[in-house]
């Protein structure tokens, strides 16, 4: 067999093989340039690069734009190194714009751009969260928008991608400088050839970074920036994108610097927890080590691996084992970690001591079928048969969130329901873990309470669910499952929702339970804003079932259906659908809820057998649940025709 060609050999050759042609490009630039085919024969044009948001986005799909917006082919990343190169299907016209969507090691949907801004033979672009960045900055909005409607006059911003670059590095100096980057000149975060999404310099700078964007009440587009090793979620640095696009595209006297409409005007640093993260993969090589050995949980409990581990959201060390030597048994193995935030309450000396990671599950074929998430923590001298970083849980005995929500109501012919008001609305889900994960699952609790951030204390109660439901008698230890919204979201309309300090990224949300028999109060904080912007019916997640043409009927569904969202995903390629729910009814209000697991990698469609119901149902609700890269849910409710 030959050896694998890495990312970094292939971008390599490509440079090379410019060199020899006699092309040229500098340091800092936005592309990479070369010499096309002598003797008139056709020239073959190839674009090529690697997709990572920290660990690779294996398995995306690439697109691509030239300067009028047709597209020129697509192709798919590499599995595991998120590489890709593709042969254009005619010559280009620059700039090309190239997007990339897929999903992250922790479940999240990327939908990420870069940018060549003149054409060549061959040509390299990287896209990554801050390549994404440099296009945003360029155009004054989020590239998604603009690449779901190209044109020339649209795309045409991107010729000042080499100064928004540029700017960039002046927004996040602090981690450039704790990776030890003297000259941020010299590194090309577009078409660096030394880049790999192995934990290098480059890419723990995307590592380290929470990219985002954010939409003000007045409908200004802004890039947020961040610390991804704050234990809050904060948002650092926040740019008018507009305001930059027109700094930017000046050709003098451009002050790109007064689009920071935050206090911060650069990310904060954690030099030391930074300059450890570059060991953490082998932490990952040696537990596959150690599941490759096919060892029992009771030998994979007692490994030095697993020595220092406390809990994870009610995971316990043996619980930890028994996952482990289950992928033991089911040849299973573990991807890149890739960093997701700090389960420190709050820092110590300064640096995230508890780091939150995610990883991929693959099988034996390659393909992603689990996640793994965990808290990892750094020792630069372990003991014998550790690694650096351990393993050690964030040390909660219940698993806790909180997400931004927008929920909206379909009719069975797919339009908004008019009857349900406000439709769409707005609101924070709580989760409150009740059940293991056993068969059959043990009640860990059965109440708590959540104290919103203006002070509104709000009961919750066990359901007969996986997580607490919320309650109107304070106290109760016990609550009925509705199956919706309602369960575990506190809206608008509801007790113990005050304003907008809720729905701040960062909002503060203390959930208070009893653990065995001691009291325990742990928060939690917002992943993103609630949006201010209420969004269009069409970025909340369809059914092809239900349209005017042919509703969609509770007979249908009882029968048996495939639950096609393809159409809905094809057009909001930044979601991803991470949940489905069946309520069944009866005339009595017994209720039967169905949750269906929805496999990796994701699909569009799910075949639903027939319902195994004791009793007729009279009523039907269907729940669809997606979410965005920062954590956003848009929840679907539809109610089949009897």
């Amino acid at each position: 067999m030959k050896p694998p060609i890495t990312p970094v050999h292939l971008i390599s050759a490509l440079l090379l093989a410019l060199s020899a042609c006699g092309g040229g490009g500098g340091g800092g630039g936005d592309s990479s340039s070369g010499g096309g085919s002598s003797g008139g024969g056709t020239t073959t044009v190839t674009l090529s690069g690697i997709a990572a948001a920290g660990a690779p986005l294996g398995n995306a799909k690439v697109t691509v734009l030239d300067a009028s917006g047709t597209s020129l082919g697509t192709t798919t990343s590499h599995p595991s190194e998120g590489s890709y190169s593709l042969t254009l299907s005619k010559t280009p016209t620059a700039p090309l714009l190239i997007q990339v969507s897929g999903m992250d090691a922790a479940g999240n949907p990327q939908l990420l751009h870069s940018i060549v801004s003149s054409a060549a033979s061959s040509m390299v672009a990287h896209v990554t969260p801050l390549s994404d960045a440099i296009v945003a900055l360029s155009l004054g909005s989020e590239p998604r928008t603009v690449f779901a409607a190209p044109s020339t006059a649209a795309l045409a911003p991107l010729s000042s991608a080499a100064a928004a670059q540029t700017f960039l590095k002046t927004l996040i100096k602090s981690q450039l400088t704790d990776l030890k980057v003297s000259d941020p000149t010299t590194l090309n975060l577009l078409t660096d050839a030394s880049f790999a999404a192995n934990k290098g310099t480059h890419d723990l700078l995307i590592e380290s970074l929470r990219v985002g964007y954010v939409r003000t009440s007045k409908g200004v587009d802004q890039l947020l920036l961040a610390n991804k090793l704050q234990p809050n979620n904060p948002a650092e640095v926040l740019v008018d994108l507009a305001v930059a696009k027109t700094e930017l595209a000046k050709s003098s006297g451009a002050t790109p610097a007064t689009a920071v409409v935050s206090t911060l005007k650069a990310t904060t640093s954690a030099a030391t927890t930074l300059g450890n993260l570059g060991s953490m993969d082998e932490l990952g090589a040696a537990l596959n080590k150690l599941i490759s050995q096919g060892p029992g949980s009771t030998a994979v409990l007692a490994d030095p691996l697993l020595s220092l581990y406390t809990t994870h959201d009610s995971r316990s060390a043996n619980d930890l084992a028994l996952l482990l030597a289950g992928y033991a048994v089911t040849n299973r193995q573990l991807g890149r970690f890739t960093v997701t935030g700090c389960a420190d309450d709050q820092l110590a000396s300064g640096d995230c001591k508890k780091v939150l990671v995610a990883a991929p599950v693959s099988d034996s074929t390659g393909k992603v079928v689990e996640l793994f998430f965990d808290t990892l923590s750094y020792k630069a001298t372990p003991a014998t048969g550790m690694t650096k970083w351990s393993l050690v849980g964030n040390g909660r005995k219940r698993e806790l969130a909180a997400n931004p929500l927008h929920w909206i109501a379909f009719e069975p012919d797919g339009s908004v329901s008019s009857t349900v008001m406000p439709n769409p609305a707005a609101g924070v889900q709580v989760l409150v873990q009740a059940l293991d994960y056993a068969t059959p699952p043990n009640l860990l609790q059965s109440s708590a309470t959540v104290q919103t951030p203006g002070g509104y204390s709000i009961p919750l109660a066990y359901c007969g669910r996986l997580y607490l439901c919320v309650s109107n008698v304070p106290g109760s230890t016990s609550a009925t499952a509705s199956g919706g919204i309602a369960d575990t979201a506190l809206l608008q309309s509801s007790l113990g929702w005050i304003g907008n300090m809720d729905a701040l990224r960062s909002a503060k949300y203390q959930f208070s339970m009893t653990v065995g028999t001691t009291p325990e109060t742990k928060a939690v904080y917002l992943r993103a804003e609630v949006p201010a912007e209420t969004p269009a019916s069409s970025r909340f997640p369809k059914l092809s079932v239900a349209s005017s043409s042919s509703p969609f009927l509770a007979s249908t569904a009882l029968a048996g259906f495939t639950a096609d969202w393809s159409s809905w995903s094809k057009a909001n390629p930044d979601l991803r659908l991470v949940g489905l729910r069946a309520v069944f009814s009866d005339s009595n209000g017994n209720q039967r809820i169905a949750d269906y697991p929805l496999p990796l990698p994701p699909t569009t469609e799910l075949v639903l057998g027939k319902p195994p119901l004791a009793f007729n149902a009279t009523k039907l609700e269907y729940w669809l649940t997606a979410q965005d890269s920062q954590g956003r849910r848009l929840f679907s409710r539809y109610l089949p025709k009897f």
